[in-house]
């Protein structure tokens, strides 16, 4: 049979080619490999999850005004407004394919949730966002200053989507505020993505006082609580005690899950906060999140934080998610003396569990309710720690 022998020059190309498909071929592994798939410059992704009038919205605050952050408020409401699915449940995915391009700083994802006609000022709450307010999105506020909302909405509400997504892209964290996830399973995608170094905040607070707060805005949270109960029909008050069964429920869900043999992806990327401890004690409280996902305070942050939480305000305006300087700590027991007794006890029945779980005390009677100085707040090494071995008890009897 004939041979065919090769010259040198046409080895040496065949060598170059090989080597070329072995550089390729280590280039493709090292992208789809999870130990060579490192998030994009070092960005930290932040959800900070919670429910309806628990005060997400400060906390939302508090990142966003870090020069560090690159923030957004809600963007599942543009899913929820939308799809009007019969639920959360049928939502929950599409919500979180939109968190998951958000975080990539790919912002085009949220045009199938607009009108044609949009621009930055589309986004929902867009000028809580300091980051939509400064350079590179709008030249209005420096980066390390605080953003004024009233100025944003005058001079940056005619940039398009490009700009925040550009901008989105210079930031060191991407963080989210989320009130649309009622569990934690269908994030498990978001916590295994190689490409997103996601930590989770999950702030819950004493539901006696979200329903005082959730009275003062009732209009605003209709449509949502027709999706949270996935059907109509019952009465208003009914309405109001079956969301609030079912959001402590979710808190539950989502802590139990974190915390009760948690999947290995989740260890060490989930912290839970009482928003009570936040404001009785606010610059440790907040420390210590900033600590969990890796930001750093600066003194003029600590000033902001200090003012916003020790002004004169009672917290009595109606606006769903207006940022004002008021005594936090007094808003936070506000409930105390202006909640009927039969309404607080129709909630400690309705959240028992979750008040429970989470270091709530209940109060017997009217007396009680309106004592201030009898602590309802459970100390938090006891609340964290006491019902893991109850709850163990319990099954071993039940074994």
């Amino acid at each position: 049979m004939p041979r065919c022998r090769l010259g040198p020059p046409t080895v040496v190309v065949l060598v170059i080619l090989q080597g070329a498909a072995v550089v390729l071929l280590f280039g493709w592994y090292v992208q789809l490999s999870p130990c060579g798939s490192e998030p994009p410059q070092g960005k930290v992704h932040v959800l900070l999850l919670s429910s309806w009038r628990s005060g997400s919205s400060f906390l939302g605050q508090v990142f966003s005004q870090h020069p560090s952050v690159f923030y957004l408020m809600e963007p599942g409401w543009h899913v929820w407004t939308t799809l009007q699915k019969p639920g959360a449940r049928a939502l929950r995915m599409a919500v979180r394919d939109l968190i998951r391009s958000v975080f990539q700083c790919d912002l085009s994802t949220m045009e199938a949730y607009m009108p044609e006609l949009h621009n930055m000022s589309t986004l929902f709450m867009w000028s809580h966002s300091r980051a939509l307010c400064s350079p590179p999105a709008c030249s209005l506020t420096p980066r390390p200053q605080f953003s004024n909302e009233t100025e944003c909405r005058k001079r940056c509400s005619s940039r398009g989507l490009q700009a925040a997504a550009s901008a989105c892209h210079t930031y060191s964290h991407v963080v989210l505020k989320e009130v649309r996830f009622l569990e934690l399973e269908s994030l498990y995608p978001l916590l295994q993505d190689p490409t997103l170094d996601l930590r989770i905040i999950h702030l819950v607070r004493d539901p006696r006082a979200v329903v005082r707060s959730r009275e003062q805005s009732a209009k605003a949270f209709m449509k949502d609580n027709a999706i949270v109960l996935e059907q109509g029909g019952t009465s208003v008050a009914d309405t109001q005690y079956r969301v609030m069964q079912e959001i402590c429920r979710s808190h539950v869900r989502i802590h139990e899950r974190a915390t009760l043999k948690p999947p290995e992806f989740l260890k060490g990327r989930y912290k839970m906060v009482r928003y009570e401890d936040m404001v009785q004690d606010p610059l440790t409280e907040i420390k210590a999140m900033y600590k969990f996902v890796g930001l750093e305070m600066t003194d003029p942050l600590q000033d902001w934080i200090y003012k916003v939480t020790h002004g004169k305000g009672k917290g009595t305006k109606k606006e769903a998610f207006e940022i004002t300087s008021r005594n936090a700590a007094d808003v936070s027991q506000a409930w105390r003396s202006t909640l009927a007794h039969d309404k607080v006890k129709r909630i400690q029945e309705v959240c028992k569990g979750a008040m429970s779980l989470l270091g709530y005390r209940t109060v017997d009677n009217d007396k009680e309710q309106k004592r201030l100085d009898m602590e309802l707040l459970e100390p938090r090494e006891q609340y964290h720690f006491s019902w893991l071995p109850s709850k163990t008890q319990q099954q071993t009897n039940n074994n």
